[in-house]
């Protein structure tokens, strides 16, 4: 149904606004390296603090400014379509039925908590932020709970969103509670695509199985990633990021397989050390200072972004954990190349507290909080 939905509208000319060819842009003069991502201009920069930017299933950019308290709609040319108001908005994402999942806030019982909103895009009067409306809100603690404990669940905070391909979705969580009567604050969630609890992760590592692996999770991304076709990925394996001071580990890649005694979530044994095949590694102890985002290719080059904002950098990485990308056609060395970059600036290439990465058909956008805008970006040997 979502795809003959997603067909129909798509056929339509200029229904989701102007795409971007990106045959049709000049190659920037960049004489540093041969294989490194170079910025497209103009800067997106009709913003106040973007902390998160997302492809929808849609071809469209939202964009979440939780000064403005707003998700921002654009087309992949930059034209501004819409604006819709969310409190406390600072994580999105769109399920492959073409809602947006917002996580924001929520005034209830004197204070204030975090929640999920489902936001629907689709009404009689046409598709977009324009015409939306808020279909259902989620507050916590109450879709686990039905008692709301001062101290504790106002200091709890819903940090990271993704959907997986039949529309169940991951969200993580943070707080300062490690009760075993409903869990620990720390955790990563599961919800279906009615928006009902299922349960928390549960890892499985060194023959136990642990409820309490998460350590301040800050982002997560699956495998599931636009552009919206039957061959989106169905495997519900997912990255989360961690803000822990104790931890060295601070980007990990979770295998999921369902067994017959259920559903196992385990570590991925990604390779570190081999430098015949890259210099650095996602799985090298403290490669990261303050990872707060990461995001997934969903074109079949299964790459791996993640934004340090302690470092104002991203990180680039393939999907068994090799940081860089695959050397160009006819390089005579086959170990990846490292594509990573940043600094702290306002030049082109650098940052100040980048907050979100997203990734489409060869295109880079970073949220660049501390500066207030959208960047661009593509590998020099991605231009025809």
């Amino acid at each position: 149904m979502a795809w003959a939905l997603w067909m129909s509208m798509s056929s339509c000319e200029g229904f989701f606004g102007k795409k971007i060819d990106p045959s049709f842009i000049d190659v920037p003069v960049y004489n540093d390296r041969q294989v490194a991502y170079v910025p497209i201009q103009p800067v997106w920069d009709a913003f106040q603090h973007p902390v998160d930017i997302i492809i929808g299933y849609d071809e469209l950019l939202y964009v979440a400014d939780d000064l403005t308290d707003e998700i921002i709609a654009m087309d992949q040319a930059g034209t501004e379509l819409g604006r819709f108001s969310i409190p406390g908005v600072h994580a999105l994402a769109q399920d492959r039925s073409l809602d947006l999942l917002a996580l924001g806030t929520f005034d209830t019982l004197g204070t204030t908590v975090d929640a999920i909103y489902r936001i629907e895009l689709k009404s009689n009067n046409g598709y977009g932020l324009a015409n939306a409306s808020i279909e259902r809100k989620v507050l916590h603690p109450f879709y686990y709970k039905p008692i709301f404990s001062a101290g504790t669940d106002d200091q709890v905070r819903l940090t990271g969103i993704t959907v997986r391909a039949d529309n169940r979705y991951y969200v993580t969580r943070t707080g300062p509670s490690s009760s075993p009567v409903f869990g620990p604050d720390d955790a990563v969630l599961i919800f279906d695509a009615q928006d009902d609890f299922v349960t928390t992760v549960r890892v499985s590592t060194n023959g136990s199985i642990l409820s309490d692996y998460f350590r301040a999770p800050s982002a997560i991304v699956g495998l599931a990633q636009p552009p919206q076709s039957p061959f989106v990925e169905q495997d519900g394996d997912f990255v989360f990021c961690s803000m822990s001071p104790n931890t060295q580990l601070k980007v990990q890649y979770i295998d999921v397989s369902e067994t017959e005694n259920g559903t196992d979530y385990t570590v991925a044994d990604l390779p570190a050390g081999d430098t015949s095949k890259a210099d650095r590694f996602l799985m090298t102890p403290l490669r990261f200072a303050s990872p707060v985002d990461v995001t997934y290719s969903g074109d079949g080059t299964n790459y791996i972004f993640v934004i340090d904002r302690e470092k104002d950098s991203l990180f680039q990485f393939t999907n068994t954990g090799l940081e860089g990308v695959r050397p160009p056609a006819g390089s005579v060395s086959s170990k990846n190349v490292l594509v990573s970059f940043g600094g702290r600036g306002i030049g082109l290439t650098q940052f100040n507290q980048p907050s979100a990465v997203a990734y489409y058909r060869q295109m880079l956008f970073v949220a660049d909080a501390g500066n207030g805008r959208i960047l661009r970006f593509m590998l020099t040997t991605d231009f025809d």
